[in-house]
């Protein structure tokens, strides 16, 4: 028989939300004999409880196996027991008595929900369905298995069964936080994130404080490409708990790559000001501060890291570089030169003196290091590619082709040297090897934006495919949406498209993202001449002008623009 357990002494279910005390079989008489049984079994249960949550879990075994002596029918005590096992660790033992509680009483609902979770926390997803199953059927108003068992069928990969349950749920209790929160995590896995924000969204609304929900929301916009979306809601997240260090590393992260650099750099030093910073935040602030052309702020930071740890190779690489950007080429070179030839960052660093080398017009010693590097360790792809570079630069793109050419079998699968080779045959002029080259580079790498970029820009300056143009260039701002001259090659390709409205639209954020270069700017002045907008197009030529005064057909079209406008 089951037992009467006083609500007094109800026990919460590992992993569920139901409780023993709901469960409500007939006592028996007080004239029964086995009252008396009864009565010692609901003690020792009592016990067993409390010794239970003062972790005294020998105490409360002992007392489980003295109540179910007193009634061994007891589907309930059995899964007690279960639960008090795998308290200890027992699973083995636990997973016998939740099966003792099954065939006591196979309407008893709890030890389903119990097994099932065992299961799943052990791998066995599918004996844990099994399981779950069974106990949405016989109490569905209780959410716990619907969650139990969408999760299990989605390590299974059968996403529909999950969204089924999970929806199932819903209907039935349209206030289920979980079950909307799970139907998103369903739907992200699916890979159908627009369903997922939908469903995380509802979740949030019910919940506003679920934070988890609004972290999952962010990384499914992630993957829609909505980047502003995402940094929204983890600045949101942040104004609510700024002790949230995992969600400020992934903003940070995010900010990063759109290239927010000042943002980043905001966050940065919120990190470093609490105390709670470490050399990789320092190493961050320094790197934005160099790509924020902010050179003194950045060798200041460097020069600390390094004092800190003067074997900090790639640290030491980078106060060289912003040395080098800074014009200070002699404090470039020496710092470059400390690096030693077993470090990982020694090859950046000899390619960096080369530059300098050929800066200074001494182009001999710069090819020399170079191949010496070479001879040195011919399995590293950069110093061919600076040597190419070095080449090029001095009017030797056939040599440089060569030697790419000759390396190519080495290193067949790297996309920076097909890359390299592209451009090399486009500066050649021969066009249709340099689009081959870019094709080759996205069969290995489909998502590598200047790939993208040359293709798309490439078809676009000889107005040929401008519809297969158009898709390359898309894909391109998708992964880098704050590139100036990706955005540029977009808005140009509208251009040549004569969606001239659009083009203006890219062409003007284009403009503001990349504002010291000339071509940028002119495209936008023949966006404009192409609405008519004469003013504007006088403007932007003039500016343009302003950025690079040696263009004569800058001069032509501002000439020309004069007289329509009837100025002087």
């Amino acid at each position: 028989m089951k037992y009467v357990l006083s609500m007094l002494f109800c026990a919460t279910m590992l992993s569920s939300c139901a409780t023993f005390g709901e469960y409500a079989p007939s006592t028996p008489s007080l004239s029964s004999p086995a009252y008396d049984a009864y009565s010692r079994a609901l003690y020792l249960y009592s016990r067993s409880r409390l010794a239970s949550l003062e972790g005294e879990y020998a105490l409360a075994l002992n007392c489980l196996r003295e109540a179910i002596e007193q009634d061994p029918s007891s589907a309930f005590l059995y899964s007690a027991m279960a639960e008090n096992k795998l308290k200890i660790g027992q699973v083995q033992e636990a997973l016998e008595n939740i099966n003792r509680a099954i065939k006591q009483d196979p309407s008893f609902r709890e030890p389903y929900v119990m097994a099932g979770v065992l299961m799943a926390s052990a791998g066995k997803d599918t004996e844990a369905v099994g399981y779950l199953r069974t106990a949405i059927q016989l109490d569905p108003s209780k959410e716990d298995a619907y969650l139990h068992l969408a999760v299990s069928l989605t390590r299974m990969f059968e996403y529909e069964e999950a969204v089924t349950t999970l929806k199932s749920l819903v209907k039935q209790n349209p206030e289920s936080v979980l079950g909307y929160y799970y139907l998103g995590r369903s739907y992200s896995q699916m890979k159908l994130y627009r369903d997922a924000v939908g469903y995380f969204k509802k979740s949030i609304e019910l919940r506003p404080e679920f934070s988890q929900a609004a972290i999952d929301m962010a990384a499914s916009y992630e993957a829609l490409g909505d980047y502003t979306k995402a940094i929204e809601i983890y600045h949101d997240l942040l104004d609510e708990d700024e002790s949230r260090t995992a969600v400020q590393q992934r903003l940070i992260q995010l900010l990063i790559q759109q290239r927010r650099f000042q943002e980043a750099l905001e966050y940065l030093n919120q990190s470093a000001g609490s105390g709670l910073s470490s050399a990789e935040t320092m190493r961050k602030i320094g790197l934005i501060h160099l790509e924020l052309e902010q050179y003194d702020e950045a060798i200041a930071v460097f020069n600390d890291l390094l004092e800190k740890d003067p074997s900090a190779h790639h640290v030491r690489l980078y106060l060289g570089v912003a040395y080098e950007e800074k014009g200070d080429l002699d404090r470039a070179k020496a710092e470059f030169l400390k690096i030693p030839s077993d470090s990982s960052v020694y090859t950046d660093a000899v390619g960096h003196i080369a530059f300098i080398f050929s800066e200074r017009g001494q182009n001999d010693a710069a090819v020399d290091i170079l191949k010496n590097s070479i001879a040195h360790n011919p399995a590293q792809i950069e110093p061919y590619l600076n040597l190419s570079t070095i080449y090029e630069k001095l009017d030797k793109s056939e040599t440089a082709l060569s030697l790419l050419l000759d390396c190519e079998k080495r290193f067949e699968n790297e996309p920076r040297l097909h890359f390299r080779i592209g451009v090399l045959y486009d500066t050649l002029g021969k066009k249709r090897d340099s689009i081959e080259r870019m094709k080759k580079v996205l069969s290995i790498n489909p998502r590598d934006a200047q790939a993208l970029n040359y293709l798309g820009y490439t078809y676009a300056e000889m107005g040929v495919n401008l519809d297969e143009a158009l898709g390359f260039l898309k894909q391109a701002v998708e992964i880098r949406p704050n590139d100036g001259f990706i955005l540029d090659s977009l808005g140009w390709i509208y251009y040549k498209m004569k969606k001239y409205d659009e083009a203006v639209r890219w062409l003007e954020k284009a403009s503001r993202l990349a504002d010291d270069d000339s071509t940028i700017i002119e495209h936008l002045g023949d966006a404009y001449l192409a609405q008519r907008d004469f003013k504007k197009a006088l403007n932007a030529y003039k500016r343009a002008q302003e950025l690079d005064p040696s263009r004569k057909e800058l001069t032509e079209k501002i000439r020309k623009l004069k007289g329509e406008l009837g100025e002087r």
